[in-house]
């Protein structure tokens, strides 16, 4: 790959651009604009970015700069709204910076369909105030909700706790469009008819990080709002919460949501030092009731405490659960993106003492490791994720240098060769930012 890259200046950029319609195109410089002073310069990046922002508003725009680039070998770092670029392997070597979210808008909701294709930099939280006036939603629930946008959530395959009956943002995508370094769009998917032979790509593009090409739009399922909702918190010793959630499992019960949380999480809820299982049943009021009513006989005969939420209090719950795990890196320490055999997650968060939010079926999940680790204890708790089927992300280091010291991905097998062979293959100049 040629890696012979520099850094434009806002004069160079300009001067390229001089025969393009400026109207469909914004520049900035990040360091003087809210909120994206605040952003960068709160996370690992405020030293090892250029300074100016492309914010294309057309996809004509996006690929005629796309091709600029190419040609002057500008190294490209793809954004939404920035709230996640520090996640994984700090990007380096960028020449410029280009968001999409100016390209926000919707273009097809077939309503009796559920379904929808929408701008990758529209926000999810738009998007999900959009849908709820039809009476549907985006089983979708990722982390920094405000800022989050629709490519950036497919970028980083941030799903969130609605996994256990919806499974992953990869699950929910019917389509899906983007521009390849040389500025060229390709689609795979939907109503689409033109391809990209031999790969998967929605599949390929979930979790790529911007290493393959600028997501512009996406097509996704959708699903009628639940009439009813109700979430139940069990907590209690190790064995118990094991006996109920092999109960679950072998059960037809249909949670939404189904989560182990570690004992420090359940503390910080000011309930008691234990384990913890939060379960959400939403549907109609008779499925409701009786699915959670089953599960409290069964907490009860095991010796379980019951704490129940419904209404906003619910809502406020589960957002509350992922602000303790996201609050902020610099002020508790690690977070990790954690996989893992479901049977282990309680061995997991004995060693991690930390925050720790992972889903009942799956083994996925969040931890917070506590402030002041140490490498070798990273890696002991990576080193216990891969030997039972997992692996150990890091997402977010705050102040911690451990990303100069531990790969973030932690890649196993041939994982990290395939990776590079696939990203050689889109993107044959390395004009997009190396993230593996």
């Amino acid at each position: 790959m040629n890696n012979n890259f520099s850094v434009p200046s806002l004069e160079t950029i300009k001067k390229q651009l001089h025969n393009q319609d400026l109207e469909f195109i914004e520049i900035f410089d990040w360091g003087q604009e809210s909120p994206w002073k605040e952003c960068i310069e709160a996370s690992e990046l405020k030293n090892g970015l250029p300074r100016y922002i492309i914010v294309p508003n057309t996809n004509k725009m996006l690929s005629q700069f796309l091709k600029i680039c190419c040609k002057n070998k500008w190294r490209i770092l793809p954004l939404g709204n920035g709230s996640k670029l520090h996640w994984g392997q700090l990007p380096s070597g960028a020449s410029v910076l280009v968001s999409t979210h100016k390209l926000n808008k919707i273009i097809e909701h077939a309503q009796d369909d559920l379904t929808i294709t929408v701008q990758s930099g529209m926000k999810i939280k738009d998007l999900q105030d959009f849908l709820a006036s039809f009476n549907q939603f985006l089983p979708i629930d990722p982390i920094y909700s405000q800022f989050a946008t629709v490519g950036g959530v497919v970028a980083t395959a941030n799903t969130g706790s609605l996994r256990q009956k919806y499974g992953g943002v990869r699950d929910l995508i019917l389509g899906i469009s983007f521009f390849r370094s040389d500025g060229e769009e390709a689609k795979a998917g939907g109503k689409v008819v033109k391809n990209v032979a031999g790969y998967d790509l929605m599949k390929l593009f979930t979790g790529s990080y911007g290493n393959l090409g600028i997501i512009t739009e996406v097509t996704f399922r959708l699903f009628p709002v639940p009439s009813d909702s109700i979430t139940l918190l069990l907590t209690g010793g190790q064995e118990k919460i094991n006996q109920l959630q092999k109960k679950i499992c072998a059960s037809a019960l249909t949670p939404t949501s189904a989560d182990l949380l570690s004992e420090s999480l359940i503390n910080g809820l000011n309930l008691n030092f234990s384990l913890g299982l939060a379960l959400r049943f939403q549907g109609i009021e008779e499925s409701v009731s009786q699915q959670s009513a089953r599960v409290k006989q069964w907490a009860e005969d095991i010796g379980l405490l019951i704490h129940q939420w419904d209404s906003e209090k619910e809502l406020d719950l589960w957002t509350r659960l992922k602000d303790m795990i996201f609050q902020g890196a610099n002020n508790r320490g690690i977070i990790c993106k954690v996989g893992i055999l479901p049977t282990k997650i309680a061995e997991l968060f004995a060693l991690t003492q930390g925050y720790g939010f992972v889903n009942m079926g799956t083994g996925v999940g969040y931890v917070c490791l506590p402030k002041g680790i140490k490498n070798h204890q990273v890696r002991g708790i990576r080193n216990f994720c891969q030997d039972n089927e997992g692996y150990l992300t890091v997402l977010e280091s705050g102040a911690s240098a451990i990303k100069q010291e531990i790969e973030p991905w932690g890649y196993v097998g041939n994982g990290l060769e395939m990776m590079k062979k696939i990203k050689s293959n889109f993107d044959p100049f390395n004009i997009f930012v190396d993230r593996l």
